[in-house]
């Protein structure tokens, strides 16, 4: 009998290319190999965007007639980077086997920052630098070169674009606590997003990353079939070369980045959109940062609810996204966890606030562990919403969910919501918001509490227990575990203890028997 030939699982595209780019890594870290990839990609972008607009006016059809290829102003026209002769792919491919490709790469990004104002400091010039073997380099040119082949080069700008937030991630990952800094867990976007539904209005990211939350905001209008135009973006990055990033990312997507803007100084110090009133906050700022120069901002005009203290910046944080929201915004943030339950240093004062003066907090989502890649701080997500003194129907009522016992493992130490988790957290959300809304006539599913994962409480409940905003207090447990038997459960505990006691005496026992005889 002939055995049927085994399946052969493809991985996809992106995998497979950030296994080879990896293998061209050899012993370079990757904090800096990150920006000769990542580099290489963005240019792969702007030269197939180029060469395909290139190509219509060379062909001088319709509205192209009597067109100049080589006029900048019919790219411009058309939100196309410009790219010249020395800089396009093609060129750079016939230059990839040249000891020298290093210089070639660098003249490349140079000359197309010259020609594209907005690009001005942004592109990476690390092509030329020693550690970087110029065998490798040809073999990345190659290897990204390949991205975007056959049907595929019709829509290499979403093929691109795709890669370029993988190999972010995957970058994020292999530099651990320091690449996360620059980037959220996409996961996290991905519900934030879903959470807030960002269709259509002004988006402020105040410490954006490398611009994660703009272009999922931009995806999932894309794929509600809403228009992309109705959002306006608006962040601010302290740190440059995650801001480099950020513009890279937005721009391999086609989303205007102008209104993204970075200073050294930060959002709190220097504010670089200090008129601006948002219709969305996405936000995840650094968690529990004691160095904020708070010392320097004790009378500053944002602190509404009270004065954050100097050694940790989340209350600030809160309340510069509180300052920033329109009469009916909207706002979702990562914070860590100890902000629902502290009461040092005035922190209690303030939530309390937030709460009672305000009326602003509308739901809190405990996350699970092992989220993020550069801490383990226990973390929950923030709503907070202004429209909740406006007709929201349920502005006497906040909304807690349990998560943390979603998500799965990725790896050892990391863990990933999928799409399932994150679908059954939006919905409890949308359908607990929408309350004025007859559900059959929404789509939806009406609100319902269920134990160990969500509850709507009302406000007093929370003076009750001194605004104390942990989830778990409110939730309670899962019907399953309300018949939890602690006696039973404690004493199997107690004799599986045992139990591995008496086997690691009896390992000790032979071991030391052992190291006994050698002596003899």
């Amino acid at each position: 009998m002939v055995k049927a030939a085994k399946e052969i699982k493809q991985e996809p595209l992106e995998k497979q290319l950030w296994k080879a780019a990896d293998k061209l890594r050899k012993n370079i870290d990757a904090a800096e190999y990150k920006h000769v990839v990542l580099g290489l990609i963005f240019l792969k972008y702007i030269s197939d965007s180029f060469e395909e607009h290139f190509a219509k006016l060379q062909a001088g059809f319709g509205d192209y007639a009597g067109s100049d290829p080589e006029d900048k102003d019919e790219y411009k026209a058309e939100n196309i980077f410009y790219v010249p002769p020395e800089s396009r792919w093609p060129h750079l491919v016939a230059q990839a086997k040249q000891p020298d490709i290093g210089k070639f790469a660098d003249a490349a990004m140079d000359a197309i920052e010259k020609e594209n104002p907005s690009l001005k400091g942004v592109l990476p010039k690390v092509f030329a630098r020693q550690n970087l073997d110029p065998a490798s380099l040809g073999g990345l040119i190659d290897l990204v070169g390949n991205i975007a082949l056959g049907d595929a080069k019709s829509r290499s700008a979403d093929v691109l674009g795709h890669v370029f937030e993988y190999f972010l991630g995957e970058f994020a990952l292999a530099e651990g606590k320091q690449g996360g800094q620059f980037y959220t867990p996409r996961s996290i976007v991905e519900l934030l997003v879903m959470m807030l539904e960002p269709y259509k209005g002004r988006v402020f990211d105040p410490c954006c990353g490398s611009g994660g939350m703009f272009v999922q905001s931009e995806k999932f209008v894309e794929e509600h079939q809403g228009r992309i135009n109705d959002i306006s973006i608006y962040g601010q990055e302290s740190n440059q070369t995650t801001w480099r990033l950020a513009k890279m990312n937005l721009a391999i997507r086609g989303i205007d980045s102008s209104q993204v803007k970075w200073n050294n100084e930060g959002s709190f110090l220097n504010d670089a959109h200090k008129d601006l009133k948002a219709d969305f906050i996405i936000a995840n700022p650094p968690f529990n940062v004691s160095d904020w120069s708070g010392e320097l901002l004790r009378n500053d005009g944002r602190w509404q609810f009270g004065t954050p203290p100097a050694g940790n910046a989340n209350f600030a944080w809160l309340q510069h996204f509180a300052y920033h929201l329109s009469p009916a915004g909207i706002a979702g943030v990562v914070l860590a966890k100890g902000a629902l339950t502290s009461k040092t240093s005035g922190e209690g004062e303030i939530r309390k606030n937030l709460i009672a003066e305000g009326n602003l907090i509308d739901c809190i989502v405990n996350l699970p562990g092992k989220l993020f890649l550069n801490t383990q701080i226990p973390a929950g997500l923030w709503f907070m919403n202004r429209a909740r003194n406006n007709g929201h129907p349920r502005k006497d009522q906040i909304l807690f969910i349990d998560a943390r016992n979603l998500g799965h493992l990725i790896n050892r130490r990391t863990l990933e919501l999928s799409r399932e988790d994150i679908q059954k957290i939006a919905s409890t959300y949308h359908a607990w918001r929408n309350a004025s809304v007859i559900p059959a006539q929404a789509g939806i599913q009406p609100y319902e509490d269920i134990k160990g994962f969500c509850a709507s409480v009302p406000v007093e409940r929370v003076v009750e227990l001194d605004y104390v905003l942990t989830p778990g207090r409110y939730v309670g447990l899962p019907d399953e575990e309300d018949d939890f038997d602690f006696p039973e459960r404690f004493a199997a505990l107690k004799a599986e203890f045992e139990a591995q006691l008496r086997e690691e005496a009896v390992l000790s026992q032979a071991i030391l028997e052992n190291l006994a005889r050698i002596k003899l």
